[in-house]
């Protein structure tokens, strides 16, 4: 029994203690023997997380990044204030050890053991610094060995002060900020050069639990932390008492929030500020569009190289139109413009407001909700969804409704018409003209709300939903809440003759090692409404931009132009949404924070959407236009061709007689005519019957691949 624990024992030796003291004896010399210094080149991994943005010609406007990288920050940048925090707080031994600190890891190691948790760290900056440099930060026992043995090689091969540097250039210091250079900025909105003692050892506070330690989301913990670092200078005699008393009053302080007391001294942080660039508002729209499609994060996390709808051109001109008309008045009042190309869904040119760069600015108004807003209620914009259900219903544009000033369509529900304007008796076509509210009100509740809204939807207006006992009759003047962008994209589904493309930033999207993420080089449409519906209400709504009409002289001269104004109740938003076959724009004006009446503005009595929401349209659609082919908006087919074919197709072929007038309401109700003409072909139209195609449209598309 004797010989065989024995035989155990050796083969237990032989098997483990053997190759750990084997081990122990390489790692050893490794650490502490003069053996020749070799170390890999640095990773700069926190390169490979830009994500680089390119306009429609190829040429890069921006990049997006959780971090600052461009900050310049040299060996001499660096204050001796900070370098001391830094090495008081996370390693007082750095200038005596090899890189590798066996007493202070014993230490941590017996602490740890103690108070059964891991309470203190045993890795030195040189550790910390080839973690994030070389190896990584995998918890595995061949890891921690790499790390040690590159460690003590690199503290053979480089200065202490040459590591110090690299690991103060490296080291994550929250807020997306990599560097000390990053934080200061990020922070202090400084230099780095330039920090002094308080806000020197804050950022030292730091480096342990970036999160716990933020100064912006936890500045009582970044507080209690920036003490802790002064004391320890003062006890290992870096600072004096006489700096440690002058620094250590200086509490720290959100510069966004309350004032501190009169007299307090303080460590001002600064809370965050956008990374800058020439189009912010479109750059804020390609985050958004792809986080919302591929997860929060998802621009800083691969790589990527996007390829943008952005056309420059149309940017600076849509820019420019919205400064012209915003000149002399102030925040916040607030403009956005947004432009899209109708037979691709390309979005041309995006503008969210007045500056996004200003306090309170980074809402994007021209997306809405997506753009970290509120939608606004588009007024009578809404009323061509009225329109177009009702042609999809087979109603004629020729329909006659009477239009009083004041009308009670349900025993609750009086709309009157803007300025209290009567128009007796006229047509669809009169009435959307001249927008005449009480015309549409009686045209939706005949239509049907529910199936007016299922419409808008389908054409683009992506907040367009139907709710139950929530949407009465008022959604014919504009009640439900929409934006810039849609209102564009909505309509251009009617230039582009009833095929909808979906709205996007982006033509194409790479990760970084050229594998495609997104490719929308060849648009994806989809027929939402017949080509004969369609073209009507083109016809149809080139009659506001007609003399006489809501927009009357706001047109593009020779070239064929469509589009509706919206005003709201007491004019607290104003919109203008237009286009020609080739693009489509919408543009708003409104309160940034509040819907408020908008009087007096640029010596406009009364804003509506016919004065400078039309006028801004038109300046920038003129020279958007420039250079561009005139096309002419198709001639509409006879719509009864569309609508009766299914209808008797469902009746086994048989058809029926003249439509009867519907019954009176009681102020007098609706006029339909006794014997209504043909279906939905207008006076001047002299088109014969044709079938709707499915595939093809005479709108033009112009792009550049990538």
């Amino acid at each position: 029994m004797r010989r065989l624990l024995k035989v155990i024992a050796l083969l237990a030796i032989t098997v483990v203690v053997t190759p750990v003291m084997t081990a122990g004896v390489v790692l050893a010399s490794f650490l502490f023997l003069p053996l020749p210094a070799s170390v890999p080149t640095p990773t700069r991994f926190i390169e490979a997380q830009i994500a680089t943005v390119y306009d429609i010609n190829g040429k890069q406007v921006g990049v997006f990044r959780q971090f600052d990288t461009t900050t310049p920050v040299h060996p001499g940048d660096i204050p001796k204030y900070l370098r001391d925090a830094v090495v008081s707080s996370e390693d007082k031994r750095f200038y005596e050890h090899g890189g590798v600190d066996v007493r202070g890891t014993l230490r941590a190691m017996w602490a740890d053991i103690r108070n059964a948790a891991k309470v203190q760290g045993g890795s030195t900056i040189t550790q910390q610094y080839v973690k994030n440099a070389y190896v990584g930060k995998d918890r595995t026992i061949s890891r921690k060995v790499r790390e040690a043995v590159l460690a003590s090689q690199l503290d053979r091969q480089l200065s202490k002060q040459e590591i110090l540097f690299r690991y103060l250039d490296q080291v994550y210091l929250g807020e997306g900020a990599y560097g000390v250079g990053a934080a200061a900025q990020t922070y202090f909105h400084k230099s780095v050069r330039d920090l002094s003692l308080s806000e020197s050892a804050l950022l030292a506070g730091i480096i342990p639990a970036p999160s716990a330690y933020n100064p912006r989301t936890s500045p009582t913990n970044a507080e209690t932390k920036r003490k802790l670092v002064l004391g320890l200078m003062l006890e290992q005699g870096r600072i004096t008492q006489e700096e440690y008393n002058r620094a250590i009053p200086q509490v720290v302080w959100l510069v966004e929030k309350t004032p501190p007391a009169k007299g307090q001294p303080v460590t001002g942080v600064y809370g965050r500020q956008a990374v800058r660039t020439a189009y912010p508002y479109f750059m804020d729209y390609v985050q958004r569009y792809l986080d919302a499609k591929y997860g929060d994060g998802f621009v800083y996390s691969r790589g990527l190289q996007i390829y943008t709808t952005l056309d420059p051109d149309l940017q600076q001109a849509a820019e420019k139109s919205i400064a012209l008309t915003l000149s002399g008045t102030k925040p916040p009042l607030e403009m956005a413009l947004a432009s899209v190309e109708p037979a691709s869904g390309y979005v041309k040119a995006l503008v969210g407001g007045r500056d996004f760069y200003a306090p309170g600015g980074q809402v994007n108004l021209a997306l809405g909700k997506l753009g970290g807003g509120s939608g606004r209620q588009p007024g009578s914009g809404y009323k061509p969804f009225v329109l177009a259900e009702a042609l999809e219903q087979g109603v004629s544009p020729s329909k006659v409704y009477r239009g009083p000033a004041k009308l009670c369509v349900t025993k609750d529900y009086c709309p009157e018409n803007y300025g209290g304007e009567s128009f007796g008796s006229l047509t669809l076509r009169e009435a959307i003209k001249h927008s005449v509210n009480t015309v549409f009100v009686q045209l939706i509740r005949d239509v049907g709300v529910e199936k007016t809204m299922d419409l808008a939807r389908k054409l683009g207006m992506k907040a367009s939903i139907y709710k139950a006992g929530f949407h009465g009759l008022s959604v014919a003047l504009g009640a439900p809440e929409t934006s810039p962008l849609d209102m564009a994209s909505s309509y251009g589904t009617w230039a582009a003759r009833g095929m909808r493309a979906e709205p996007t930033p982006v033509l194409k999207v790479l990760d970084a090692d050229g594998h495609v993420v997104e490719d929308n080089l060849k648009p994806k449409l989809e027929r939402v409404q017949a080509e004969a519906v369609a073209d009507t209400m083109n016809d149809l709504l080139q009659g506001p931009l007609s003399p006489g009409g809501t927009a009357g002289g706001k047109g593009l001269g020779d070239r064929p132009a469509a589009g509706k104004t919206g005003t709201t109740n007491d004019n607290k938003d104003a919109w203008f949404t237009g286009y020609t076959p080739q693009l489509s724009t919408s543009v708003w004006i409104g309160d940034r924070d509040r819907p408020t009446p908008l009087h007096g503005i640029k010596g406009v009595r009364v804003v509506t959407g016919g004065t400078l929401p039309a006028l801004t349209w038109q300046r920038y659609m003129k020279e958007a236009m420039k250079g561009l082919p005139v096309v002419k908006f198709s001639e509409p087919a006879p719509l009864s061709s569309v609508v009766d074919s299914g209808k008797r197709k469902a009746r086994k072929g048989f058809d029926v007689g003249l439509r009867r007038a519907v019954a009176p309401i009681s102020d007098g109700g609706s006029y339909v005519d006794k014997a209504p003409p043909p279906r939905a072909v207008p006076p001047e139209s002299t088109t014969t019957t044709t079938a709707p195609t499915e595939t093809t449209t005479t709108v033009p598309t112009t792009f550049i691949s990538p």
